[in-house]
C-alpha cells in the first residue's frame, strides 16, 4: 500500500503514513470542517492495512496541539484499531506526544490510555 502523506494545514494536521514501515503519524492541529471527509479515507486504508497484520511491530504517533470534539471520536476509533490489531498478536505502541507546559493534552492522554487494553500507551514530552 503506498504512503499516506498530507501537509499540515490551519485546519487539519500533518499525516504521514507509512503502510511499508507500519509507522504512523498525526501532528498539528485537527479541526477540519468535514472530519468524515478528511479522515474517512485514511482510517479505511489504515483498517485494511491493520486487518492483514499478523506478529508486525505497529507504532500510531500523536503530537496534537489541538483537536476539537469530531477529531475525539476519530482518535477513540483508531484507538480501538490499534488495540484489536494488538488483539490479534501485533506489538502495537501508541504515542500520545504533548508540550510539558499543556497539562490538557496530557491528561487527555491519560483518559485515552484507559481505553487501551492491548496495545502499548506511552505519554511523551515533547523535546524542545
Amino acid at each position: 500500500m503506498e504512503p499516506i502523506t498530507l501537509e499540515a494545514t490551519k485546519r487539519c494536521p500533518e499525516i504521514n503514513f507509512d503502510f511499508a514501515a507500519n509507522t504512523f503519524l498525526i501532528k498539528g492541529e485537527s479541526y477540519p470542517e468535514d472530519v468524515d471527509s478528511f479522515y474517512g479515507e485514511i482510517i479505511e486504508a489504515l483498517e485494511t492495512h491493520l486487518e492483514s497484520q499478523q506478529g508486525a511491530t505497529i507504532r500510531l504517533d500523536l503530537e496534537l496541539i489541538y483537536f476539537n470534539s469530531s477529531t475525539a471520536k476519530v482518535l477513540m476509533e483508531l484507538f480501538e484499531m490499534m488495540d484489536a490489531a494488538a488483539e490479534r498478536g501485533n506489538d502495537v505502541l501508541v504515542a500520545w506526544h504533548y508540550e510539558a507546559d499543556d497539562d490538557n493534552m496530557e491528561e487527555l492522554g491519560g483518559e485515552f490510555a484507559e481505553e487501551l487494553a492491548h496495545a502499548r500507551f506511552e505519554l511523551k514530552v515533547l523535546e524542545t
